[in-house]
């Protein structure tokens, strides 16, 4: 997914404000698995959603007004009721990672409870694990 920095993302100093890659972070996650034929909103309207229980983000390099982003999402461990995505925020025009997370999301029904990954968005998330073994957050 891209997205392009505006003056709003921005704070004081001029670069985006820490807080807007999780939003970049939570549409790209959203966007990763409509392109792969599955609806966050229709999911929650049968009581399956994805509250995000843990999050590590390094920020590598500041993001500048006018900057065209690609964030990145990619799978890294499936578990039975949770799974971890990797996600990366990358300029550009010359290819630097300006912030890297990992950023673990439990399965959980419309009551916040825990429950199995349906198997039609676990087909979807091992599809996009990497060949080589990657560790669990």
């Amino acid at each position: 997914m891209e997205v392009r920095i505006y003056y709003e993302d921005t704070d004081a100093a001029g670069v985006v404000y820490h807080a807007n890659y999780l939003k970049y972070f939570e549409r790209a996650r959203t966007e990763y698995l409509r392109e792969r034929g599955l609806s966050v909103s229709e999911l929650a309207a049968c009581g399956i959603i994805f509250p995000v229980v843990r999050m590590e983000i390094g920020f590598k390099a500041p993001g500048l007004h006018d900057d065209l982003l690609t964030i990145s999402t990619q799978p890294t461990h499936v578990g039975g009721s949770s799974f971890t995505l990797r996600q990366q925020a990358v300029r550009k025009t010359d290819g630097m990672v300006l912030v890297d997370s990992l950023v673990k999301l439990a399965c959980a029904n419309s009551t916040l409870n825990a429950r199995r990954i349906p198997p039609e968005v676990r087909q979807v998330l091992e599809a996009g694990l990497p060949q080589t073994g990657a560790l669990p957050f």
